[in-house]
């Protein structure tokens, strides 16, 4: 018989915590989870207070009887599933599986996974917490209702296979209300002097800015104003009116959270948010290190604590002593924001001394760029702040006035090893940055003196107009998801990824845009269900499943409290979306099979054109966008295509009756275009499927007669 039992949810977890425990000790993994609600129904009893009518999930029977017969063969079971809500829902399925009682001690969980905390937690289980366990019960009852209640609506409405959901539908909003404002944007002129100043004793140059007229800050809107001042200054001598010499300090970001480890990711390593999950999840679980076996490199990566263990400070501030010098050494403490649940520290390394290039040979390429990414990071945000010296000057062209700023890094601290990202990019006179992330580039201003005149190099004005708010990247909608306190840690990746599988929205050059398909959707939800569907209301349920997790609330009297209202919404809305019929717009194609003028419709792959006849009539093809480049070739109209994965290719609309051009690339006028260059294109026939019910006939159809999938004929540049 095995003295003890660990039932953790990976196979790779179990085999990094195997190492660590001796004697007669089986680690074994459950899968994830291995009792959800049903797939086939909505899976909660409205008329027995929200009871969830839990199944064992399809295809782990055999998983499970092997469980069972593993606790039968053990004189204790120990539950190490994750550290969250997550994991202490799927112990307690695992004990309701293994018939253990909810008050016996078999809990255990471990925040990093080392020989040093695997041991230690052991010697500390505890029973299973029945409110971390509530507060993921009342999340996927309420996403259930949510999803299963709405959903319908729109496959009445719109077509069948979508889904709504509490998080996803807000998030699909965000994308949708940040389109409209860009599409209703109306660019602003503006203009902008520069002038290149000569310090005649030191022989250097340096730039300033046009800031106002008689010390008061100026906008210059059109060419009018801009003409009037260049001929106020045309003459003029720029004299030094005012010296300020000063020292800016810049500190480290604090260590990783799973929301700013997944905006880094994206920003630094081009990593979707799903990859990045994927990826600190194998890093936290364990990988083979050469001479030291199974080893879980990060703590656990679902976190939104900035907070880190004494234990992790002493080692960081030995490593940075050791390495760079002690002046570069700072004891930080970082501040938690006020919602945090901080259950768990921020993201680091297990083992300070594992340096990313040590193990480097150990690692995937994708493992080692996340690993340096948040090694770096919380060694950073131990060490020093780094320092610029800065110098402002006031120059005055008549009654006109320039300012010149300059900076030079005096001691760069932390950013020798790491400088936080953002989401801009912009490039200031004089100095180059990527973000936040400068390369190396001071402005350097000469030393002068209060009323030294300078000599006009050159003068230059330009022109330029107010620019959109951008679309939203993963991580700038991770960004902002987190601030309005939309979802959690755990569900950031999951609700962007399921909207992209949805089609909802779509990436184009990493930039998040609503689909045709998302807009029709969003629309009908917002004016229906607005009550549900908005930002505040995502928000404030997420403050009471925290208050769930706190033992604060009951979860079963926060679903009441939530599904009174929303049944009478969704009663109201049923009624009177009854007898009201989708509108669709009126294309002036006719239809070759009956002669009706066909309509546009959305589906999975966004809109295409069908006969109004249907299902008399079940014609339907493709719509194609058309670029306003002539094909290379013959001079036809080119199309605008995706493969089925979303990228995009360009084709000529004789392809293939009398052009055979097809490219990755969108083509350009003039450009040459040669035959060896092209891609290689093969159709595969949609199905149409009829299923019969007893008083009615179902029809399934696709969104058109063939789908094209283009595969690369060769390799080449231009992929």
């Amino acid at each position: 018989m095995t003295e003890k039992l660990i039932i953790v949810e990976s196979p790779a977890k179990a085999n990094t915590i195997k190492k660590f425990l001796g004697g007669n000790t089986k680690v074994v993994a459950s899968m994830g989870h291995i009792r959800d609600l049903p797939k086939s129904k909505l899976g909660v009893n409205l008329d027995n207070d929200f009871e969830p009518e839990y199944i064992n999930i399809r295809g782990k029977a055999n998983l499970i009887k092997s469980l069972k017969k593993d606790a039968e063969n053990s004189e204790q079971v120990y539950l190490a599933t994750d550290p969250d809500r997550e994991g202490e829902a799927i112990a307690w399925h695992l004990a309701y599986i293994l018939g253990i009682p909810e008050d016996r001690i078999c809990r255990v969980t471990f925040n990093e996974i080392t020989k040093e905390t695997v041991q230690e937690s052991m010697k500390h289980p505890r029973k299973i917490d029945m409110n971390l366990t509530d507060a993921q019960q009342a999340r996927r009852v309420l996403d259930r209702i949510v999803g299963y209640k709405i959903s319908p609506v729109l496959w009445k409405k719109v077509k069948r296979g979508l889904s709504a959901g509490r998080v996803q539908s807000v998030a699909v909003k965000l994308i949708v209300d940040r389109e409209e404002e860009i599409e209703k944007f109306i660019p602003e002129e503006y203009w902008n002097i520069y002038v290149t100043l000569l310090d005649e004793r030191s022989k250097s140059t340096f730039d300033a800015h046009f800031f106002g007229k008689n010390e008061k800050k100026m906008e210059i809107h059109s060419k009018e104003e801009l003409d009037v001042i260049l001929k106020g200054i045309e003459n003029a001598k720029y004299v030094v009116t005012d010296i300020k010499k000063g020292e800016k300090k810049r500190t480290p970001a604090p260590p990783f959270t799973t929301s700013t480890m997944q905006q880094e990711a994206s920003r630094k390593l081009g990593f979707s948010l799903k990859k990045t999950m994927s990826v600190a999840q194998g890093l936290y679980e364990g990988v083979s290190i050469q001479n030291r076996g199974f080893v879980g490199l990060i703590t656990y990566m679902r976190t939104d604590s900035t907070r880190i263990s004494e234990e992790a400070r002493t080692a960081a501030k030995k490593y940075i002593c050791k390495k760079y010098g002690e002046k570069y050494y700072e004891n930080r403490y970082y501040r938690t924001k006020k919602d945090a649940q901080d259950a768990h520290e921020g993201i680091r390394p297990t083992y300070v001394e594992l340096e990313p290039e040590i193990i480097k040979d150990s690692l995937t390429p994708d493992q080692y760029k996340l690993y340096r990414l948040i090694y770096n990071r919380f060694i950073a945000s131990q060490m020093a702040t780094a320092i610029y010296d800065t110098i402002a000057v006031d120059i005055k062209a008549n009654e006109y006035n320039f300012k010149a700023n300059g900076q030079t890094l005096k001691f760069a601290g932390f950013m020798t090893l790491y400088v936080e990202s953002d989401d801009s990019s912009q490039v200031i006179k004089g100095k180059k940055s990527k973000g936040t992330e400068f390369i190396n580039e001071d402005t350097i201003i000469p030393e002068l003196d209060v009323n030294q005149e300078l000599i006009k190099k050159h003068l230059e004005s330009k022109q330029s107009f107010t620019e959109p708010p951008a679309r939203y990247t993963e991580a700038s909608l991770v960004k902002v998801l987190e601030e309005k306190g939309i979802g959690r840690p755990s569900t950031y990746s999951p609700t962007i990824t399921t909207i992209l599988e949805r089609r909802y929205i779509e990436k184009e050059q990493k930039q998040l845009k609503p689909t045709e398909l998302g807009r029709v959707v969003n629309k009908l939800l917002i004016e229906n269900f607005s009550d549900v569907i908005n930002v505040e209301f995502t928000a404030k349920i997420e403050e009471q499943f925290d208050e769930i997790a706190e033992g604060k609330e009951q979860w079963k009297k926060v679903i009441r409290e939530f599904y009174g209202p929303f049944k009478v919404t969704l009663d109201k809305v049923e009624k009177e979306l009854e007898h009201v019929k989708l509108e669709y717009e009126v294309s002036d194609v006719p239809c070759e099979k009956c002669g009706r003028m066909m309509v546009i419709k959305y589906g999975k792959y966004g809109k295409f054109l069908a006969c109004p006849g249907y299902p008399e009539c079940r014609n339907a093809k493709p719509i194609y966008e058309t670029i306003n480049v002539p094909c290379p070739v013959c001079g036809g109209k080119v199309q605008l295509r995706k493969t089925r994965r979303g990228k995009n290719y360009y084709i000529c609309e004789n392809n293939p009756t009398s052009c055979n051009y097809i490219s990755w690339n969108k083509p350009k006028i003039g450009e040459k275009w040669s035959p060896e260059d092209n891609i290689k294109v093969k159709t595969r026939k949609r199905k149409t499927t009829t299923k019969k019910s007893s008083n009615k006939s179902v029809t399934k159809k696709s969104t058109g007669s063939t789908k094209k999938k283009v595969v690369a004929k060769k390799k080449s540049n231009n992929e």
